[in-house]
This record gives C-alpha cells, structure tokens and sequence, in this order.
C-alpha cells in the first residue's frame, strides 16, 4: 500500500511540474473516447455518402453524388420540411411553456431544489417508456377522450394518434426539460437588485422583462433552443410511435435506410445534409450575435 502510495505522489508531482503535460494527460481519455466513438464513424458516414449501393446492401467503392442529388426528390423536401417545420415548432413551444416553469424555479427559495427534482424526474424512465405512456393516452379508448366524453365535450372518441399534433405533442413532452434547465440556470444568476433598480427607475413589469430579464437569460434561452431544436430534428421514435407511416421524420428516413431498405450510402448522404443545415444556422446564429456585440461595443 506504501508503494502505491508513493507512485500515486511521483505521477502527481510529475504533472504538477510539467503543467502542459498534465493538461494532456487529463484530456487525453476523453479526446481518445471521442475520436474512436464519435469522428471515426462519422468519416465513415461522410465516405459512404460518396459511394455507390451494394446490391443486397453494403456499399461499393465507386464515389459518386449520386444520393446528394437525389434529396432534391420532392418527397424528400416534403419530408425535410416537414421536419423543420415540427423542430422549430416544438422549440417555440419548450420556450414558450419553459420560460415560465424557469423563472418559478429560480424564485421559489426552498422549494427551489425539489422543482429542479421535478423537472429532472422525466429522466429516470426510458424514453420509450414515456413515448408507450402518450399512446396509452391519445389512442382513442384512452384517458383524454375518456375525460372528453366523460364531460360531454364530444360524443365520440377523436382521432388524436397518427397525426402532426400527436407528434408535436410527443416532442414537447419530451424535450421540455432541456429547455427549462439552461433557463433556469442563467435566471438563478440573475441579481434581484438589477430588477429593483428597474422598478425605482420606473419600468413597469413588462418593460422590466423585455430590458432586463430576458437580454440576461438570453445564454440559458439559445442553449435551451439548441438542446430542443437539434435532437427533435434527428428525432426518429415519437414519429414513429405517435405518428405512424403518415408522420415521417428525416430521422425515420436515416432509419429506415440503415436497416430495412440497407441503402447506406443514401442514410449517410442524408444524414449530413441535416447536419450541414443545422451547422449552418448556428453559424448564423454565431454570426449575427457577433455584429450585434461589436454594434453595441
């Protein structure tokens, strides 16, 4: 045990000497991690959307552009579309049902811990669990038209599952909490005297929020939206369960061709071309923040 000891205080006294190799020493694992999980099968991806299809699946080594070009189909872009359209809806919907639950949190003292439990509780069961849960309620012998004809608002059960609102309920309900916690973390930050100033200024409740609360949480409110937007665009399971065949996302694109069609190439191809338009708008997002700041120094 001795000797453990001191080798554990050599290895700790070596880095403490030499601080740059102590700083790769320590990034090092997760670098290592990250390239051989993360970057080895993306450059895959990236090179088998520049190949041709295998005829019973795999993939033949002749580059072409082939899948890119095929994306312009019109069903693609309706697919595509369709996407966007339930991503930045459901992000707009997070933020707008988030911000609110983010700033009870932040103001509520004691109970302050017990909500952020609240918040974070949805994690503890699997995702696909959750997603089984909504059907269980939107199918048509299910709690909510039973509550509605319970009430004698409709006089037979709707057709709520397999349409775009059960997907977009689906995707809020799911993503929900990574909006509220980047909130709620810039909001908890934020120096109640800077809203007392405010107040003493004269700047009436609205005027308070619009200058001062939300420029502030304006960090927690761009990470939440990214955190909603980019996995709600890759998202592949609420359609598929909520949804149905009517309801396809680009994710159930990506799936459909990695497993049952086996097209490789075309999953890949599609694949990055999500992900070049999302880069794309942080980019601009960056971008126009930048000018924005440069304008205001």
């Amino acid at each position: 045990m001795s000797a453990l000891k001191a080798l554990r205080r050599r290895a700790f006294t070596w880095f403490a000497d030499r601080p740059v190799a102590g700083t790769l020493g320590l990034l090092a694992p997760g670098a290592l991690w990250l390239l051989v999980f993360f970057m080895v099968p993306l450059l895959m991806m990236l090179a088998y959307s520049f190949m041709e299809r295998g005829l019973y699946g795999g993939v033949v080594y002749e580059a072409t552009f082939e899948h890119y070009l095929r994306f312009a189909d019109p069903l693609y872009v309706t697919i595509l579309g369709r996407t966007l359209a339930l991503s930045l809806t459901c992000t707009v919907l997070c933020l707008l049902l988030g911000y609110p639950v983010a700033w009870t949190i932040a103001r509520s003292g004691r109970l302050k811990n017990l909500l952020t439990f609240l918040v974070v509780r949805p994690f503890w069961t699997s995702f696909l669990v959750r997603t089984f849960a909504m059907i269980f309620l939107m199918r048509e012998s299910g709690l909510i038209n039973a509550a509605l004809m319970g009430l004698g608002l409709i006089s037979e059960p709707i057709q709520l599952l397999y349409t775009p609102w059960a997907v977009l309920v689906g995707l809020v309900y799911g993503f929900l909490p990574f909006m509220v916690l980047p909130i709620y973390t810039s909001l908890e930050k934020l120096d109640p005297a800077l809203l007392e100033a405010a107040e003493v200024l004269g700047a009436r409740p609205t005027a308070r929020f619009f200058r001062v609360i939300l420029p502030l949480s304006m960090p927690g409110v761009v990470a939440g939206s990214l955190l909603v937007f980019i996995p709600s665009l890759g998202s592949y399971l609420v359609s598929d369960l909520l949804g149905g065949a009517k309801q396809m996302m680009i994710g159930n694109l990506v799936q459909n061709q990695f497993t049952s069609a086996r097209n490789w190439p075309f999953g890949s191809a599609a694949s990055f071309i999500v992900m070049g338009l999302v880069l794309m708008a942080v980019v601009a997002y960056l971008r126009t923040r930048d000018d924005e700041e440069g304008g205001l120094r």
